[in-house]
């Protein structure tokens, strides 16, 4: 298919749906970082189903030499490992819901002009996004309201994010203010109409908040180590940090009985790497399901401010 182009009296053909020298040396960039961006994840899948005697030989880079599910079974069998699931299970849970909850209620109330001291509230919040009192200060304030060691250390800070409202509440602004009229109209309260009309109208943002909260939630490891000592508060992601820190990955009591012999076959680089793959696998599968909505959500949560 040609298409005449021409500027100025100027004429000139461009072909549709043919690549020209330059858009395949692009192909050609695009898919080596490509592969340098999936290979480090393939290196650890591999090593992770090669036996360990034999990965101690090296030479293992694009498949596994001796295939063996040995490292998987002493990963399974760690009782930290199923605590950690348990605990970052639960915190990216409640966490997210939470979060999502008391921030999108802040959200709306920003969204509206008739807000009394709107500016000064967002501009008091806008300054928390800047500055902060650091670790020392919060650690303190934690234990002053006794949240040390205690599985809510993980929700009640994580319930706010200036960012995130700042987000919700542009993309609240972009709804039709005939909407909320209307619902002020018949006689339905500001909570009746956030939660029956702006939520359901607002998936898009929803789902891109979502996200972000939950990877952030599955993938924090910091506030574990310094705000808990508890090992039954240990997340999975402590857990995966341990392993990889540590020299020993587990210890006899803890590999539940495992014959002697397969103790002795398995190293502890190839245990780290099938630790890597399962704590990975639950948000690959979540992932592609709200991935559609990321930018839709991005987008439309920074076009009104």
């Amino acid at each position: 298919m040609r298409i005449k182009v021409g500027k100025n009296g100027g004429r000139g053909e461009k072909h549709l749906g043919k690549n020209n020298v330059w858009d395949w040396v692009i192909i050609a960039l695009l898919a080596m970082f490509t592969l340098i961006c999936l290979y480090p994840f393939w290196y650890v899948v591999v090593g992770s189903f090669n036996s360990g005697s034999d990965y101690l030989r090296g030479g293992v880079l694009f498949w596994p030499r001796v295939f063996s599910m040995e490292n998987y079974r002493v990963v399974m069998v760690d009782s930290r490992l199923w605590i950690g699931f348990r605990v970052t299970i639960a915190r990216t849970v409640i966490t997210t819901i939470c979060h999502l909850g008391f921030t999108s209620m802040v959200a709306y109330a920003m969204s509206r002009d008739d807000l009394p001291c709107r500016s000064g509230i967002y501009w008091y919040c806008m300054l928390t996004m800047f500055f902060g009192g650091g670790l020392i200060p919060f650690y303190l304030l934690l234990k002053t309201l006794r949240l040390l060691n205690s599985f809510w250390v993980y929700v009640i800070p994580g319930m706010f994010s200036v960012y995130n409202m700042i987000i919700i509440s542009n993309y609240f602004r972009s709804i039709a203010g005939e909407i909320h009229e209307s619902a002020v109209m018949d006689g339905a309260s500001e909570f009746t109409i956030y939660s029956r009309l702006y939520l359901p109208l607002s998936k898009p943002v929803l789902a891109t908040v979502t996200l972000w909260v939950g990877v952030g939630q599955w993938n924090s490891f910091f506030d574990a180590m310094v705000y808990t000592t508890d090992r039954n508060l240990q997340t999975l992601q402590l857990f995966l940090y341990k392993m990889i820190k540590t020299s020993e990955f587990t210890s006899t009591a803890e590999m539940g009985g495992l014959p002697s012999d397969l103790v002795s076959n398995i190293s502890t680089t190839n245990v780290r790497y099938a630790t890597i793959v399962v704590s990975t696998i639950p948000i690959l599968f979540i992932y592609p399901f709200l991935q559609r909505f990321l930018a839709k959500g991005i987008m439309l949560g920074s076009l009104k401010g």
